[in-house]
């Protein structure tokens, strides 16, 4: 494919402490650059690591066909917000340092941009990678007409799934508000949500990325889920992302919210926490005491069966 003076798409690699897998995301995409107008930029979060030099070396094997930014470091978000002001492209690709693209993935995108030019959310499909090395496939099957109902489907229903490095959105989306900085976990929704609300949504019903499991401790990952708690529910429905029609889904992702907190509370030991976020939960609906696995687990922990 011809490359443009302007590339169509920007694929930002957000990296902190990833210098061991890091090269292969990066290479993953340096093999795509020819077969579409598109650019490599990576955003080095203020690794402490050897990410450095990994990127250095990197460079040297590929003068001239990606660039770096270094920034001290401030999460994803952060990450991802200054990799959207420094580039180009009409389309953003947000691949995370330990995923890598599918071979293909780029000439795909391309190919189905220029097909339907009105699109402002691409959405993929991907493999997951287990840490045992098993695969499996995931493919958008359907994806509803109605702006309403594809955010329903996305927020509550779980049956619509957005994966970083597995979609693509226009520079358009960002103008309702960035990734929100606040939030160093589930800080890609907002934007998610506002884009599938507000824009026209297409499926490329193929996978674009590998994205690797990890087994990360349950502590760590409640740490930052616990850090944005549900305030996260109102950035999410924050009136410049999602205007009223929308704001009739906020009570039922609210208790979702709560519950999904317990639940990690409840696996990660930090009992207090768990039980606030069951009275929330409860509190904003009482019809929480018929959803069984979580009462079972409330009652565990009311009777200090669960420490």
């Amino acid at each position: 494919m011809k490359m443009l003076a302007k590339p169509l798409l920007s694929v930002v690699i957000p990296t902190y402490n990833y210098a061991a897998v890091l090269p292969r995301a990066v290479e993953s995409v340096l093999t795509q650059l020819a077969e579409a107008s598109a650019e490599l930029l990576v955003v080095d979060d203020g690794s402490t690591d050897d990410t450095r030099q990994a990127l250095d070396g990197l460079l040297a094997a590929h003068p001239g066909r990606f660039r770096i930014v270094h920034k001290s470091n401030g999460g994803a978000a952060s990450a991802r917000n200054v990799g959207l002001r420094e580039t180009t492209g009409d389309y953003l690709l947000f691949l995370d340092a330990d995923d890598e693209l599918v071979a293909g993935a780029l000439a795909a995108l391309s190919e189905h941009l220029l097909a339907q030019p009105q699109a402002r959310l691409v959405i993929g499909g991907h493999f997951s990678i287990s840490p045992d090395g098993q695969r499996r496939q995931h493919v958008p099957a359907a994806l509803p007409e109605q702006p309403l109902q594809r955010l329903r489907a996305y927020l509550l229903g779980k049956r619509l799934a957005l994966s970083n490095g597995a979609c693509a959105m226009h520079r358009e989306v960002f103008t309702r508000g960035d990734y929100p900085e606040a939030f160093r976990s589930a800080e890609d929704i907002p934007v998610f949500a506002q884009a599938l609300a507000n824009y026209p949504c297409t499926l490329l019903a193929q996978p674009l990325a590998l994205i690797h499991k990890h087994d990360d401790s349950l502590r760590h990952q409640f740490s930052h889920a616990k850090a944005g708690g549900l305030a996260l529910v109102d950035e999410v429905f924050a009136s410049q992302r999602l205007d009223v029609r929308f704001q009739v889904l906020k009570p039922e992702f609210y208790v979702q919210r709560s519950l999904s907190l317990f639940r990690s509370a409840y696996l990660a030991g930090d009992v207090a926490a768990a039980k606030e976020y069951f009275r929330a939960a409860l509190k904003q609906d009482p019809c929480v005491l018929l959803k069984g696995t979580y009462v079972r687990k409330a009652l565990r922990l009311w009777l200090g069966l669960r420490a």
